[in-house]
């Protein structure tokens, strides 16, 4: 058994154990130490991760691989700078308890596994380990009523959403005789019968839930808005990659020979998706639900290149991803840098004058802005631009079509929000922001602004990525 692959999420895992040790034993505030030792840790098992091998462990329940690599690297990079922008809302919003930080490495080691199961019973595991710490910590800010339906709701839809991708597991089971994803390549390569179709319809609608993609989105503008800013900034980045990749493992691989009934599906999801997102945000006030219904046409962009079913699609998706963790981080950067009179602000119109009273603060969400609406040379334009080129070569005219219009429709609610900052009679401006917020907040905008000098690096790490997971 070649338990060796698995160190970094053992590693992390330790980790956690060992500093929620640390956390219980002195009778002081120990959410600062907490959170250090939490980022030193995610830090540790990135090295660990660019360091890992190839192959499987634990009776083939576990593979590392490039693909593996690639999703783990972007999930450590979302984990540590979201719980980097907790670090002074926490403070300010009396939320400073160990807790928070060992909750998001937790779920952090879910994630892990999930991009790297090589079987049902692994996936559901690792994807447990993930929902449980963010149930708790959606409603962390126990105080406040939206947050503690933000936690409920989330709850409840969650294990809906577990109990549907469990019943499509065991009907997978029930009709090819494994759970093993090389079996299971195996098993169906040849005839799939209609009960192993049904099951990967009710596996896929447990994934979807993860994803907030269409139908299955309602709980993401509530759950968005209702938990601390730190915790929106994890759900959109972190857990949403693993999601992603974690539906691109289960149907390139095992489920690959059905292509032609997958497709379908996730072709009606992604272009709901970007109706969806692109309509619904149109009328919101409070940025936090802007940003929910613009993840969920982040999301049906993506899965556009997972809908296209080839290799320059899932290259696509990968490349979007990175791109859409790195704009959602600094664009929470700026929400979280939205107080006033130690007050958190939520409301669009608060921004108004942003570009008087912080003029680097703005120039930062204009950056963002533009880059989510798909401006060209920003960042998010090239996104966009891989995953329509991907289907336009694989003749889904139809879905570009869909994209390219609500794209459109999405830059007026984006651009609105640099009208708001720009052009609007200023308000009070906001309080001081940590040094750590800036940072991030900065990085992140420079890697957008200036992604078109140098694309080929994480084009590159993709195309591997993706030659590692279809090979």
């Amino acid at each position: 058994m070649n338990w060796t692959l698995a160190l970094p999420e053992i590693v992390l895992a330790v980790s956690g154990l060992m500093i929620l040790l640390i956390g219980v034993v002195p009778r002081r505030d120990m959410f600062f130490p907490v959170s250090m030792a939490v980022i030193g840790a995610f830090v540790v098992t990135a090295a660990l991760v660019l360091g890992q091998g190839e192959g499987t462990a634990f009776a083939g329940q576990y593979v590392g691989d490039g693909f593996a690599r690639f999703a783990k690297v972007l999930i450590l990079l979302g984990a540590a700078l979201a719980l980097v922008l907790a670090l002074d809302f926490d403070e300010r919003s009396n939320l400073r308890r160990f807790e928070f930080p060992v909750l998001m490495l937790f779920a952090t080691v879910g994630m892990m596994i999930m991009v790297s199961a090589n079987d049902l019973m692994a996936l559901y595991i690792g994807l447990e380990l993930l929902s449980l710490p963010l149930y708790v910590l959606a409603a962390f800010d126990r105080d406040n009523a939206r947050s503690a339906e933000a936690g409920l709701k989330y709850f409840v839809l969650g294990a809906l959403a577990s109990g549907l991708l469990l019943y499509g597991s065991s009907l997978v089971y029930g009709f090819a005789g494994t759970t093993n994803f090389d079996r299971l390549a195996d098993a169906l390569s040849s005839q799939a019968s209609t009960g192993v179709v049904v099951g990967l319809v009710f596996v896929l609608a447990g994934l979807c839930f993860k994803v907030s993609a269409v139908p299955f989105h309602m709980w993401t503008p509530d759950v968005y808005e209702g938990a601390p800013t730190p915790v929106t900034a994890f759900f959109a980045t972190a857990p949403k990659v693993a999601a992603i990749c974690l539906m691109m493992h289960v149907l390139i691989g095992p489920f690959g020979d059905m292509a032609a009934q997958w497709k379908q599906v996730i072709w009606v999801v992604s272009a709901a998706s970007m109706i969806l997102g692109g309509f619904a945000a149109i009328g919101q006030r409070n940025i936090k639900r802007l940003m929910a219904y613009s993840s969920i046409g982040h999301v049906g962009y993506a899965l556009m290149g997972l809908a296209v079913a080839s290799d320059t699609g899932y290259r696509g998706v990968l490349v979007y991803l990175a791109i859409y963790v790195v704009m959602n981080l600094g664009t929470f950067a700026v929400i979280v840098s939205m107080r006033r009179n130690g007050r958190a602000i939520e409301e669009i119109d608060q921004l108004a004058g942003l570009g008087r009273s912080d003029p680097a603060m703005a120039l930062w969400m204009a950056v963002f802005m533009f880059s989510m609406a798909g401006i060209p040379p920003l960042a998010g334009f090239f996104g966009k631009l891989y995953v329509f080129l991907a289907a336009v070569q694989a003749g889904f005219w139809t879905l570009a079509i869909i994209g390219i219009l609500t794209s459109v429709v999405a830059s007026y609610y984006y651009l609105r929000i640099v009208k708001v900052m720009y052009f609007d009679a200023p308000a009070e401006g906001f309080d001081a922001r940590q040094a750590g917020i800036s940072v991030v907040m900065a990085g992140t905008g420079l890697l957008t602004l200036f992604f078109f000098l140098f694309p080929a690096a994480l084009i590159g790490a993709a195309q591997v990525a993706i030659a590692a997971l279809a090979g």
